[in-house]
């Protein structure tokens, strides 16, 4: 067991299965000059999927930080299948970036993410501070709540 998994087991976190792309011939994940990209990824639990609608309206401040850990959870699930397996290689989190379905009078965008942003770093500790974009949307893929990406530097 690697460090990560490790530490994913100490925080009794379990990560969801990677699920494949749905709407695009894209790739989930991409591994290019030792950078890895995750696609977006939305708040689902082994393909179902949760918190649909909108931030401000069907979902509260706390139910949206929540929906952004499980699109994380999702992220790494992903950054995992490409690694073969093997969080490890991941020197650092780089940069997340946030969707959030919101209501047209919900301003708390950023907060909402910090459910994503928080992982990392309690995962991942320093290594896990990262950039990050939070941007309110009018409509989300399959009408989620949040999406969020990742890119990471790799050892």
């Amino acid at each position: 067991m690697g460090r990560i998994d490790a530490r994913l087991k100490e925080l009794g976190i379990e990560l969801p299965a990677a699920a494949a792309a749905r709407a695009a011939r894209i790739q989930m994940a991409k591994i290019s000059g030792g950078f890895l990209f995750v696609s977006g990824q939305l708040p689902s639990w082994n393909g179902e999927l949760r918190y649909v609608g909108k931030v401000g309206r069907e979902f509260d401040l706390a139910e949206a930080q929540a929906a952004a850990r499980l699109s994380a959870l999702n992220v790494l699930a992903q950054a995992r299948l490409a690694l073969g397996g093997d969080l490890d290689r991941i020197a650092e989190v780089v940069c997340l970036r946030g969707y959030v379905n919101v209501a047209p009078d919900f301003i708390d965008i950023s907060q909402s993410v910090n459910g994503a942003s928080d992982l990392m770093v309690e995962i991942f500790g320093e290594a896990g501070a990262h950039t990050r974009t939070a941007i309110g949307v009018a409509m989300m893929p399959y009408n989620a709540a949040i999406e969020v990406e990742g890119q990471f530097l790799l050892t």
